[in-house]
C-alpha cells in the first residue's frame, strides 16, 4: 500500500472514531434526556395530581370552611413546587441558549444571606436538623453583582443539603471573604452536611444536566436533576469555581469561591462610643468570640461574662463607680438563666435608658412581645454580620448618650445598719450589691416572719432602716410591717420602713402607707431614689481627710 493510501486510511479511521464518539455522546445525551423526561413526567404529574385532586375535594366540600382551607393550603404547596420545577427547566433553557445575562447591581451580603436563611431554616427545622450558619472574616458587606442568581446558588446547594440529609442530621454553612484583585473580594461559601452522600461514579457527572442519583431512597425526593447543573453554569458565569467532596452514607461538602466587586456605597463605619465597654452575656464561646471580635474592631471594649449573676454583679459595681458600660448584648445562651430573664433583671437594675440588645437566630415576630416586656430595646438577627450589630448598637447608644450617671456623693455609711427583706434570690443579690457599695451594713431576711423575728431579737436602735418586699411566702410585707409597729419598744415606731416592691400602682403605694411603711420604691428600682433615701435617713461617717 502506498504511503498516500495508508495516510488516507488513517484519516478515515480517525474520522470514523470521531463519528463513533459523537454518536455515543449523542446516544448518551438522548438517553439522559429520555430519563429526564421520564423523571419530569413523574415529578410534574405529582404536584399536578395534588392540585387537581385537592381542587375537586374543595369543591365537593365548599360549605366546610376548615376543609376548604386545608385543600387550599395543599394546593398552594403543590403549586409552589410545580413552579420551581418549571423555573429550573426554563433557567436551563435560557443558559444553554445564551440568553441569560448576569446583573450588576449594588446589594448587601448581610441581607442576601439573611433572606436565604429565612427560606431554608424552616425546612431544616421541620426535619429536626441542626442548622448552623457561621460568618467568618467579612471585608466588605456591600458588594456589586447579581444578588438574585447568587441567592439561587446558595439556596440550591443548602436546600439540597437539607433535602438529602435525614431527620436529625447536621447542616453547617460558612461564609467568609478574602482579598481579591483591586476593588474585589473573594466570597468563600462552604456547605457541609451529614446526608446520604454520593458515589465516586456520580460525583463525576453531578454537574451534568438531566442527571439524578438513582437510589431507592432518593427516588422519593422530587426534583428535576437540573439544580447542580444550573449552579455550575452560574458559578462559571460569575468567574468563580465550585468543588464537591462526598462519601456515601457520610455526607457531602460543597465549596464555592466567587469574585465580587466592592460597592462604593455604604461600607463606612457607624458612629460608636469608641473606647467604651460593652457587656457580652453569652455562654457559648464561639458566639461570644465572634461578637467580641466585631466590637473590638469597631474600637469598643467587649467584656464577656457567661452567667447572669456575673452580669448583674458587674453592672452593680459599674453603676456605683459611675463607669457604666454603653450597652448589654444578650447572646443565645447563659449558664444560669434565660437571656430574657436576665434582660428583666438588668432593666430593673439599670433603669429605662440602658441599651439592651438581643442577638438571636429565633423568629423575632414570635418572641417580640415577650422580649420587649422583658426590657429588650432591639434585636440583631443571626447569622451575625458586623453591620447589623454595629448599626443597631450605634442607634441605641446615641439615644442613651444623654443619660445622667448615678451620683451617690461617695458617702460612707459603714456605721449604719439596714435590714433587707427579700425572698427572690437575684433581686436580693442586686439590692445587696447596691447597698454594700455605700459601705452600709446589711442583714437579710428571706420572708416576713424572719423580718419580724430579726427586728424583735435585735438590740434597741440596731437597725436604722428597713427595706421591705411585699409579696413573700409565710408572711407578706404589709403584715410584717404591722407586726413590727405593734412591738412594745420605742424603735418599733421610729424605724424607717421602705416598701421595695413590683406592686407599683397608686393603691399599692397607699396600702404600703396604711400598713405603717414610710416610703415606697417600685421595681425596677430607681437607683437614684434608693440613694436619696439613704442620704435622707442615714448619717454618713465623717471624713477623716
Amino acid at each position: 500500500m502506498k504511503q498516500t493510501d495508508r495516510t488516507y486510511v488513517e484519516q478515515l479511521e480517525q474520522e470514523n472514531a470521531k463519528l463513533r464518539a459523537a454518536l455515543q455522546d449523542a446516544q448518551e445525551a438522548n438517553q439522559a434526556k429520555t430519563r429526564f423526561l421520564s423523571n419530569m413526567s413523574h415529578d410534574i404529574r405529582t404536584p399536578m395530581n395534588a392540585i387537581v385532586g385537592m381542587t375537586a375535594i374543595g369543591l365537593a366540600h365548599i360549605d366546610e370552611k376548615a376543609r376548604v382551607h386545608d385543600c387550599l393550603d395543599k394546593i398552594q404547596t403543590a403549586s409552589t413546587h410545580l413552579m420551581s420545577l418549571v423555573n429550573d427547566v426554563l433557567d436551563m433553557s435560557r443558559i444553554d441558549s445564551g440568553r441569560m445575562t448576569l446583573g450588576e447591581e449594588d446589594f448587601s451580603l448581610a441581607d442576601l444571606v439573611h433572606d436565604a436563611t429565612i427560606i431554608i431554616r424552616p425546612q431544616a427545622e421541620r426535619k429536626g436538623q441542626a442548622f448552623h450558619v457561621q460568618i467568618g472574616d467579612i471585608l466588605a458587606e456591600n458588594l456589586v453583582g447579581d444578588p438574585l442568581r447568587l441567592r439561587q446558588i446558595i439556596v440550591n446547594i443548602v436546600g439540597n443539603a437539607v433535602k438529602y440529609t435525614s431527620d436529625g442530621g447536621n447542616i453547617q454553612v460558612d461564609f467568609a471573604q478574602r482579598p481579591g484583585t483591586e476593588g474585589k473580594v473573594w466570597l468563600d461559601f462552604v456547605c457541609r452536611d451529614t446526608g446520604v452522600g454520593m458515589s465516586p461514579e456520580f460525583l463525576e457527572k453531578i454537574f451534568l444536566p438531566f442527571e439524578r442519583v438513582q437510589t431507592t431512597a432518593n427516588q422519593q425526593i422530587e426534583g428535576t436533576g437540573l439544580g447542580m447543573s444550573i449552579v455550575k453554569k452560574l458559578v462559571d458565569g460569575m468567574g468563580g469555581d465550585i468543588a464537591v467532596e462526598s462519601q456515601e452514607g457520610k455526607g457531602s461538602c460543597f465549596t464555592v469561591h466567587l469574585p465580587l466587586s466592592i460597592s462604593a456605597l455604604g461600607n463606612g463605619a457607624p458612629a460608636l462610643p469608641v473606647g467604651h465597654a460593652v457587656l457580652v452575656a453569652e455562654s457559648e464561646d464561639k458566639s461570644a468570640h465572634q461578637i467580641s471580635e466585631y466590637l473590638s474592631r469597631a474600637g469598643l471594649i467587649p467584656v464577656h461574662l457567661e452567667s447572669g449573676r456575673k452580669i448583674v454583679t458587674r453592672l452593680t459595681q459599674a453603676q456605683f463607680e459611675e463607669q457604666m458600660p454603653c450597652a448589654l448584648l444578650l447572646g443565645h445562651k447563659l449558664a444560669d438563666m434565660s437571656p430574657l430573664g436576665l434582660a428583666a433583671h438588668v432593666r430593673q437594675l439599670a433603669g429605662p435608658d440602658f441599651p439592651i440588645l438581643l442577638v438571636t437566630e429565633s423568629d423575632w415576630p414570635q418572641m417580640e412581645y415577650r422580649a420587649v416586656r422583658a426590657g429588650v430595646n432591639a434585636f440583631v438577627p443571626c447569622p451575625l454580620f458586623p453591620s447589623r450589630l454595629l448599626d443597631t448598637l450605634s442607634s441605641l447608644t446615641s439615644q442613651a448618650a444623654d443619660t445622667q450617671p448615678l451620683n451617690n456623693e461617695e458617702q460612707d455609711y459603714s456605721q449604719n445598719r439596714v435590714l433587707l427583706v427579700e425572698d427572690n434570690e437575684l433581686n436580693l443579690e442586686i439590692a445587696l450589691e447596691l447597698l454594700s457599695m455605700t459601705g452600709v451594713q446589711v442583714e437579710v431576711a428571706m420572708d416576713g416572719v424572719q423580718a419580724v423575728e430579726k427586728f424583735q431579737t435585735s438590740p434597741e436602735g440596731w437597725f436604722d432602716l428597713i427595706f421591705m418586699d411585699v409579696q413573700m411566702p409565710l408572711m407578706n410585707g404589709y403584715e410584717a410591717t404591722r407586726r413590727i409597729r405593734k412591738l412594745s419598744r420605742p424603735d418599733a415606731q421610729s424605724v424607717w420602713i421602705v416598701a421595695m416592691t413590683a406592686n407599683a400602682f397608686m393603691e399599692d403605694v397607699q396600702q404600703a402607707k396604711n400598713s405603717g411603711m414610710n416610703e415606697h420604691i417600685s421595681k425596677p428600682v430607681d437607683v437614684d431614689r434608693l440613694y436619696e433615701i439613704l442620704r435622707a435617713q442615714l448619717k454618713p461617717r465623717a471624713s477623716t481627710t
